[in-house]
């Protein structure tokens, strides 16, 4: 017994349908929030990875930019570097680690990201 075409057909569309749903969904449009994630080193220690709430995280399609409230590690004195790594997107876009504070400078330095997109997604 097999499938009548017209059944065979119509099931074709539908997954077809269905993929193409998958892959709007996976897209951005302009205006939506693009998460974030952080992780900090600190004295050869890593956090684990944290969700960046929605008012510091990246807008798709918008140029912005937002003041990220960064922890102090438990025990800092000063002594190591401390290192920030960021996952951005939902492909997890990795950003290795970046010296935020150094041992030898009290001083924060101003992290500049520039984030580019080409239909829908970051890259």
């Amino acid at each position: 017994m097999g499938i009548p075409t017209t059944a065979m057909l119509l099931l074709l569309v539908v997954v077809e349908v269905i993929g193409m749903m998958g892959m709007a969904s996976a897209s951005y449009r302009v205006g939506d929030l693009v998460p974030m994630s952080r992780m900090g080193q600190y004295h050869a220690m890593r956090t684990n990875w944290h969700d960046i709430l929605g008012h510091h995280c990246p807008i798709f399609g918008v140029n912005r930019e937002v003041l990220l409230p960064i922890p102090k590690p438990t025990g800092y004195t000063g002594a190591d570097a401390y290192k920030i790594s960021f996952q951005v997107g939902r492909e997890k876009f990795f950003i290795p680690w970046l010296l935020v504070i150094n041992r030898k400078s009290p001083e924060i330095p101003m992290i500049d990201i520039h984030l580019t997109w080409t239909a829908m997604r970051i890259c």
